[in-house]
């Protein structure tokens, strides 16, 4: 068995990499011909890229017309030498979302995006995922079906209490969620934010800066998730 994570799952392993990421690679037709851009990213609590765009973007014209994308999701930032790092290849359609929990979601992860947000020209997309591709290193290559590499247990309940448990983190703990950073992270600076809470971990930003926190297990509910974030509270204070 694969030991690309603890419990030698690929498909976690990609899931992990994808909820990390800021921005991605976006890859569309231009009548035909390959077309790549740069755009910011939020994955979903399922972990659904999600991306918000312009229908004045070169992209979003392509899209129009084929709605079938790639993203890359690169991984390879802190590595001497990229080849040894992961990446991520997703394929599938895009479609646009109205869901305004999923709108403020992709805010509170790319804050200055509220300035244009709502523009008529902007529309945010959800990627339905077909498969992906993963390499992980030499020798480390997967092809993952989108139903495996996506989180595929009952999100609602802490999807619908994720803006609650955002406001009460970041307006009353906010001495915890330095700590996270500090302590877990190893990150300096002040005014960390949680900006993200989804079933395997939390997001968190500083300015430009941002950082991801895995849970140790999986939460699906409000209660699931509070008693995670004392845990995460306790490591962090010793």
């Amino acid at each position: 068995m694969s030991k690309l994570t603890p419990n030698g799952d690929p498909a976690a392993l990609g899931r992990r990499l994808l909820r990390a990421q800021q921005q991605t690679a976006l890859a569309t037709s231009l009548r035909g011909s390959p077309f790549v851009s740069l755009v910011l990213l939020v994955a979903d609590l399922d972990a659904s890229p999600l991306l918000l765009l312009s229908d004045l973007a070169q992209h979003s014209r392509n899209i129009a017309f084929d709605p079938r994308v790639s993203l890359l999701l690169d991984g390879t930032a802190h590595h001497s030498y990229p080849l040894t790092g992961p990446r991520l290849t997703l394929v599938g359609q895009v479609e646009v979302t109205d869901d305004p929990r999923r709108h403020a979601r992709f805010i509170a992860h790319h804050p200055a995006s509220s300035v244009y947000s709502r523009f008529a020209d902007f529309r945010l997309y959800r990627v339905r995922v077909e498969r992906g591709h993963l390499v992980a290193g030499f020798g480390q290559i997967h092809w993952i079906e989108g139903r495996d590499l996506l989180f595929d247990a009952d999100v609602r309940e802490l999807a619908a209490a994720e803006p609650a448990i955002l406001k009460h983190m970041n307006d009353d703990h906010a001495e915890a969620i330095a700590n996270y950073a500090r302590h877990l992270l190893g990150r300096t600076g002040t005014g960390w934010q949680m900006t993200g809470i989804d079933p395997e971990g939390i997001d968190l930003r500083c300015a430009g800066e941002t950082a991801r926190l895995d849970f140790a297990a999986p939460v699906l509910t409000p209660q699931a998730a509070r008693a995670a974030l004392v845990e995460l509270a306790e490591k962090a204070r010793k």
